[in-house]
C-alpha cells in the first residue's frame, strides 16, 4: 500500500473510533495553529511552522493516537498527565476515551512559545 502523502490521503486509512478521534485532534491543532502547514513526516502528519520547524505530530496507531510533542513540551506538563500514558515527548490517546483538549491547547500553545521565544527546535 502506498504511504500517504497528505493530511486527507492519511485520514482516509482510518475508520470508526480511530477516524473520529484523529480528526477531532486535527481540527483542535488546526484552531490552535492556523499559520502551520501540515506535512507527512514519517509518514505521520506533523504541524510545521511557517519557520520551517516542527512544533507537533499526530500518528494514528491500532488502539490510540499519539500526540507528539518535544520532550520538553511534555515534561512542562507532567503534573497534568498522570491519568495518561506518555513517552519520550508522546501523549498516548486511546480510542474510546475522554480527549484531554484544554490541556492539548495548552500543551500546543506551549510547544509554540518554546520555539518562537525560546529557540527549542525538533527533537
Amino acid at each position: 500500500m502506498p504511504k500517504a502523502t497528505t493530511l486527507d490521503e492519511y485520514l482516509a486509512e482510518f475508520a470508526g473510533p480511530a477516524r473520529e478521534l484523529l480528526d477531532q485532534l486535527h481540527a483542535l491543532a488546526r484552531e490552535a495553529v492556523p499559520e502551520a502547514d501540515v506535512a507527512i513526516k514519517w509518514g505521520h502528519p506533523a504541524w510545521v511552522h511557517p519557520a520551517g520547524t516542527i512544533l507537533f505530530v499526530i500518528s494514528g496507531h491500532a488502539k490510540h493516537v499519539n500526540f507528539t510533542f518535544t520532550p520538553s513540551t511534555r515534561e512542562a506538563f507532567d503534573p497534568e498527565l498522570t491519568t495518561v500514558e506518555t513517552g519520550k515527548g508522546t501523549v498516548k490517546l486511546p480510542y474510546g476515551t475522554p480527549v484531554p483538549t484544554d490541556l492539548l491547547h495548552r500543551m500546543i500553545a506551549y510547544r509554540v512559545r518554546e520555539f518562537e521565544h525560546d529557540g527549542v527546535r525538533w527533537m
